[in-house]
């Protein structure tokens, strides 16, 4: 079963990622923005051992996400991204995956 890295654990119920992978937070709450080596250094703990059928879930700081968007797409050569689509007129909101091939679109360049 694929793991779904999630950027941070913070208010937000991320229990319908479920249903794409084993959850695993790399950061939980206040994160210093500037802190940019701590994260890189922290999310690279956590990546180094996914699969290029593993996930990220977008969500906390976009500093962070990139990152963790970077450190993935240099070791598999795309993304598997979660993307949270909040649901209309009272209904549930869901997470969508998306997949960007970084290597395909490169190729030549």
């Amino acid at each position: 079963m694929p793991t779904v890295y999630v950027v941070n654990k913070g208010a937000h119920d991320c229990s319908d990622a479920k249903r794409y992978g084993n959850l695993v937070y790399m950061s939980e709450g206040s994160v210093s923005r500037y802190a940019t080596a701590t994260v890189y250094r922290d999310f690279a703990y956590y990546l180094c051992d996914s699969k290029p059928e593993d996930y990220i879930l977008i969500t906390g700081l976009s500093v962070m996400v990139g990152i963790a968007c970077g450190i993935f797409a240099s070791l598999h050569g795309k993304l598997n991204l979660l993307l949270f689509k909040p649901g209309r007129g009272g209904e549930q909101g869901f997470y969508i995956e998306r997949v960007i091939m970084i290597k395909e679109l490169l190729k030549g360049k």
